[in-house]
């Protein structure tokens, strides 16, 4: 919620501005009324609209800031034929998941089928590979299994190795 304040606060301020101008302005007391009116009119459109626009999915087309991320982790896809593809991304940068939609397409859906079956039989997760750009390269997936993480390696002593000694020879 915190981010949908960030926009609010200036569309607010935007808001006050041009009541003001609209209250100061050479006009009749009508026009004037009106400004302030319309303005508390547009704060609680405003603010709807941004805390409802923050519960829906990004098209991956709007997201230009993060246009060159090289990928992402998948963590749940929903699809919806003929109509989109609703993904959950987390991104490095960002702890918290978010939603985005991809447009449908029969290929990209084969794709993210074939990477959650590989990603079952792996048992690790999916990777995006740039999430974000509108101009795919037809050779590469955009949905792959995660590779596996290799074992930790092993910590090898520089002791002595035991020896066996046998009872009965002993001492």
């Amino acid at each position: 919620m915190d981010l949908a304040l960030y926009f609010f606060v200036p569309t607010a301020i935007a808001a006050a501005l041009l009541a003001n101008i609209g209250i100061w302005s050479p006009r009749n007391g009508w026009m004037k009324i009106s400004a302030i009116v319309i303005t508390t009119l547009f704060l609680p459109l405003a603010y709807g609209s941004i805390s409802e626009l923050m519960s829906r999915p990004k098209p991956v087309s709007l997201e230009w800031a993060r246009r060159a991320m090289p990928e992402a982790q998948l963590i749940g896809a929903s699809l919806h034929e003929g109509k989109a593809i609703y993904i959950w991304l987390q991104t490095p940068e960002s702890p918290e998941p978010r939603a985005y939609e991809l447009p449908w397409s029969k290929e990209t859906a084969k794709q993210l089928q074939e990477a959650q079956r590989h990603a079952k039989n792996a048992k690790n997760g999916i990777k995006v590979r740039r999430p974000f750009e509108t101009e795919r390269d037809p050779l590469q997936n955009m949905f792959y299994a995660a590779p596996r993480k290799p074992l930790p390696t092993k910590q090898r002593t520089r002791e002595v190795p035991l020896n066996y000694v046998r009872p009965d020879t002993a001492g």
